[in-house]
């Protein structure tokens, strides 16, 4: 049982692999999809509801991000979804007191051990192993 505890620790504090940003061209993540921020205003008209909004920032120094991210817009940004477009392929970004610009979808964010930690569904399932961690432990040494 110490052994698997040990493997269990050891696979989440070496598991973290360094993540960049897109060489600092603008960018935003949702929800694990890296857009490219594109120049293209979208009409108000076409500019659905809020979908999600900036949470983290990209470390300055390393490139490494996580979560809902943009290098380029402040935290509280938030993302829309474009009438008649599928959040797959095309988001719009907008600022309060802005026009939306459309961010088209580039590519699937590298995996960061922090959006585990963000993920409420990943943090019961770590909460449940440890129970039942504790719990046989406890019978076993009884």
């Amino acid at each position: 049982m110490k052994k698997i505890a040990s493997l269990f620790i050891a696979f989440f504090l070496f598991s973290s692999i360094s993540v960049h940003a897109l060489d600092w061209a603008p960018f935003v993540v949702w929800e694990g999809k890296v857009y490219n921020v594109t120049e293209e205003i979208i009409p108000e008209e076409e500019i659905g509801e809020v979908i999600g909004e900036v949470n983290t920032k990209p470390n300055e120094r390393t490139g490494s991000y996580y979560g809902n991210a943009s290098n380029v817009y402040p935290k509280g940004t938030n993302y829309y979804e474009i009438e008649g477009t599928s959040t797959d392929a095309e988001i719009a970004v907008k600022k309060s007191n802005s026009n939306g610009v459309k961010a088209e979808y580039a590519q699937d964010a590298p995996f960061h051990l922090m959006n585990l930690a963000v993920n409420p569904f990943v943090m019961m399932l770590l909460g449940v192993t440890l129970v039942i961690l504790v719990i046989v432990s406890y019978r076993r040494f009884k």
